[in-house]
C-alpha cells in the first residue's frame, strides 16, 4: 500500500468529495481520482461510492479509514519526534578529557551545551590520557578528546596542533627562551606513566634523535607534576596548556623545545555506536567551534588545524 494513496483517499472522505479535496490537498482532482482508483484495485474491492452530493465510503473504506487514520497518526507522530530530536537534542552524553586539555576546554564546553543544547546533560571525566585512552576503547564514553601524532590521527577530527615545552621552576636555567632537546638531559624531569600518550609522543621523538632523558619521578597526575615545579622539585615536558595559569602567574616558565620541535595533535574520538545518535552528533559538532574560538582568541596557546 503506498502511503501517499492512503494519505489521498483519507483526505477525499474527510473533505466529501473529490473537488474539494483536490483543493485541499493542492493535487489535480484527475489525479486524485487515478489514486484512488489504484488503492481500489490494489484491495480488489470498492471503497467510495460517488453520488452528486460528494463521496460516502463501502464497508471496506469504512474499515480502511479507522486503520488509515491510526497509520497516518502513527507517521506524523514519528517525523514529528524525529525532527524534534534533531533539532532540539536531549539527553546525556559522557566525555572524556585529557586533564591539560580539560584546563582550557573543559569550562567553555559547559557553558556552550548550557547555553546551545540545553536539553544535553554533559558528563565529562576529566583525566590523564592513559586511562580515557582504555575506557574508551571499552566503550564508556560517546566521545573523548585524545592526543594523537600527526601520522596515528586516522579519521578523528583535529581540534588543535600543540607543541611541547621544557616546564621550568621559577628562578631555574635554563634562562633562554628555546632549548634544543639534545640539552634535556639535564634537568630532572617528573612526567606521566609510560602508558600515557603523551609521554609516549615525546619518547618516541628522543629516541629517534638519539638522546637520552633524566626520568625522576613518574606521576600520573598533572596536578602533582606542577606543584612538584612550583616547587622547584622537578621539570616537565609538557604543552603551554597545561600549564597556562601558572605561567600567567609567574610560579612556572616555559621553554620551547627545538631540534626538534615536538608536536601532538589534539583530537576529538567519537564511539562508533553512538555517532548516529542526534545529542552525540551535536555535541560532536561543537567542540570543533569552541575550540577554534580558543584558538583565536589566543586563550588556548595551540595552533589551529591545517584543514583540506
Amino acid at each position: 500500500m503506498d502511503i501517499r494513496q492512503l494519505r489521498y483517499f483519507v483526505g477525499v472522505v474527510e473533505a466529501g468529495s473529490f473537488t474539494r479535496a483536490a483543493a485541499i490537498l493542492h493535487i489535480a482532482q484527475s489525479a486524485l481520482s487515478l489514486h484512488v482508483r489504484q488503492l481500489e484495485e490494489s484491495f480488489g474491492t470498492q471503497l467510495l461510492v460517488r453520488d452528486r452530493t460528494g463521496v460516502s465510503v463501502t464497508a471496506s473504506g469504512a474499515k480502511l479509514l479507522e486503520r488509515g487514520r491510526s497509520i497516518l497518526k502513527e507517521i506524523q507522530l514519528t517525523e514529528t519526534e524525529l525532527t524534534n530530536t534533531v533539532a532540539a537534542p536531549s539527553g546525556e552524553v559522557t566525555i572524556g578529557i585529557p586533564s591539560g586539555a580539560a584546563r582550557v576546554l573543559s569550562g567553555p564546553l559547559l557553558e556552550s551545551v548550557r547555553s546551545e543544547l540545553p536539553r544535553i546533560s554533559l558528563k565529562m571525566i576529566e583525566g590523564m590520557t592513559g586511562p580515557l585512552e582504555e575506557w574508551m576503547a571499552a566503550g564508556r564514553f560517546n566521545l573523548a578528546v585524545l592526543y594523537r601524532t600527526a601520522e596515528s590521527v586516522g579519521q578523528m577530527t583535529v581540534l588543535a596542533r600543540e607543541e611541547f615545552c621544557l616546564v621550568v621552576p621559577p628562578g631555574e636555567p635554563p634562562f633562554e627562551n628555546s632549548i634544543p632537546l639534545a640539552d634535556l638531559h639535564a634537568f630532572p624531569l617528573a612526567v606521566p606513566m609510560r602508558n600515557n600518550n603523551v609521554r609516549r609522543s615525546v619518547a618516541d621523538v628522543v629516541a629517534q634523535h638519539g638522546c637520552v632523558l633524566d626520568v625522576r619521578f613518574e606521576v600520573d597526575s598533572l596536578s602533582t607534576i606542577i606543584n612538584m615545579i612550583m616547587e622547584g622539585k622537578a621539570y616537565s615536558i609538557l604543552t603551554p596548556s597545561a600549564i597556562q595559569k601558572e605561567a600567567a602567574q609567574g610560579q612556572v616558565r616555559t621553554v620551547k623545545i627545538i631540534d626538534p620541535v615536538i608536536t601532538r595533535s589534539v583530537v576529538l574520538a567519537v564511539n562508533p555506536k553512538d555517532e548516529r545518535t542526534p545529542a552525540v552528533s551535536a555535541v560532536r559538532k561543537l567542540i570543533p567551534k569552541i575550540t577554534s574560538t580558543l584558538i583565536e582568541s589566543e586563550q588556548w596557546p595551540a595552533m589551529a588545524p591545517v584543514r583540506a
